[in-house]
């Protein structure tokens, strides 16, 4: 399996973003979707997950600015991102596993896409 990850720049602080995660095959609606983000120095943190029943799961630094969805027939997944905060600049990766929130285990992972948010 293949995600590659999209969607990523540079936006001012209070700015919105679409992140996309393309599958090479259809396996989105089987298997636990995750977005994560890195800052150097730091680990990767997740920021969403989508169960294939369709629940989700934020941190609280995120809750109600991030949302996750899917389009089965794209094989894509997206992570709508509004009201940016500097402190959310980092590499984005999307993923696919199990489990949800803090507990998800990934199999596979995107590359990767560069969130920055300045003025």
């Amino acid at each position: 399996v293949q995600l590659q990850a999209s969607g990523g720049g540079l936006v001012q602080p209070g700015g919105s973003l679409r992140l996309s995660c393309a599958a090479s095959e259809n396996i989105f609606k089987y298997n636990t979707v995750g977005w994560h983000r890195q800052t150097p120095g730091k680990q990767r943190e997740f920021v969403a997950t989508l169960s294939t029943g369709g629940s989700t799961n934020y941190p609280n630094s995120v809750k109600g600015r991030f949302s996750i969805f899917r389009d089965n027939a794209k094989n894509t997944v997206y992570l709508e991102m509004n009201n940016l905060k500097p402190e959310d600049t980092a590499i984005y990766y999307c993923s696919i596993g199990s489990g949800r929130g803090y507990f998800h285990q990934a199999r596979y992972w995107g590359q990767g896409t560069l969130v920055t948010v300045s003025s």
